[in-house]
């Protein structure tokens, strides 16, 4: 866990650690000039998650956090279900597993049999059907303040950060109100919600009235994953698919993105919306923290 270092990292419960010396490595080469540099890249590396005596996949990831990441995974896929008892989570480092134990038997043989490739990044995987699930999924009427939306907008893209590091990454962020708490990151944007699914399922933290803020597109994976954790609102500084909004039209889920300085586009769950902020009084975003994807 990353303690804080500034205002920017005050309030977070995990934050970005940039300076991991297993997350990123230096690399030689040259610029546009000819000249020698030396720049920090992301490092990839496999685990492979095992629910019981079941291999379920091999995930591509930057290695933080293994144990979040698979019980996250195994959550979202509906492997395991709501109060599905987990009697054990061990992480080898040497062998690059993850076995997830559980009380009772699961459903991983039916979702195995059908699995879908998705848009993500590091190739997403989907087992079972993409919709089961969101027909009983009832996400809270609350109010989502404008005024949090800026507050945490700003906080989050002056945060030290991996992708400010070295780039190549999305980063995904748990925050309540205009308070960021958990903030994942990792090469697939998939596998940065993943983790911070397991640790709401480790910590038993609420859903209800949490905002998810990804840097990445909002893909229907990612409106899936989110309306599956029980979470009301997602929000991106990145733009849209047109099956995301459709899906989160359908589960009445509040879909935000395009969320830069004062500006951002709300294509669904307007209702939840408190203007409680003049745009005016809002600032741009600052160029030098600008993130991949922002108008010059």
């Amino acid at each position: 866990m990353q303690l804080a270092l500034s205002d920017d990292m005050s309030g977070y419960l995990i934050a970005p650690d940039p300076g991991a010396a297993r997350l990123t490595q230096a690399v030689e080469g040259v610029d546009h000039t000819g000249q020698p540099m030396r720049i920090s890249v992301v490092e990839e590396r496999p685990l492979t998650i095992f629910l019981n005596g079941q291999e379920i996949v091999t995930a591509m990831t930057i290695g933080d956090y293994p144990e979040y990441l698979a019980l996250g995974f195994l959550r979202n896929q509906g492997m395991l279900a709501k109060g599905e008892v987990v009697r054990g989570v061990d992480y080898d480092e040497d062998l690059e597993t993850v076995v997830v134990r559980t009380d009772g038997q699961t459903t991983y043989e039916e979702k195995l049999k059908k699995k879908t490739r998705t848009s993500g990044c590091a190739v997403g995987t989907v087992f079972g059907d993409m919709m089961e699930g969101l027909e009983g999924v009832q996400l809270p009427k609350v109010e989502v303040k404008t005024s949090d939306l800026y507050a945490l907008a700003a906080q989050i893209n002056r945060t030290p950060s991996l992708y400010l590091e070295a780039g190549a990454i999305h980063g995904t962020v748990l925050c309540e109100g205009a308070r960021p708490l958990v903030y994942m990151e990792d090469v697939g944007r998939h596998n940065a919600v993943d983790k911070i699914a397991g640790w709401m399922l480790s910590e038993s933290v609420l859903a209800g009235d949490k905002i998810l803020y990804t840097t990445g597109r909002l893909t229907s994976e990612m409106v899936i994953k989110t309306a599956m954790m029980g979470i009301p609102v997602l929000a991106s500084r990145s733009g849209f698919t047109a099956w995301g909004v459709e899906i989160a039209r359908q589960v009445g889920l509040t879909l935000i993105g395009r969320m830069r300085g004062k500006r951002f586009v709300c294509l669904s769950g307007e209702e939840r919306l408190l203007r409680d902020a003049d745009p005016d009084t809002v600032d741009d975003e600052d160029h030098k923290h600008r993130r991949k994807g922002a108008p010059k």
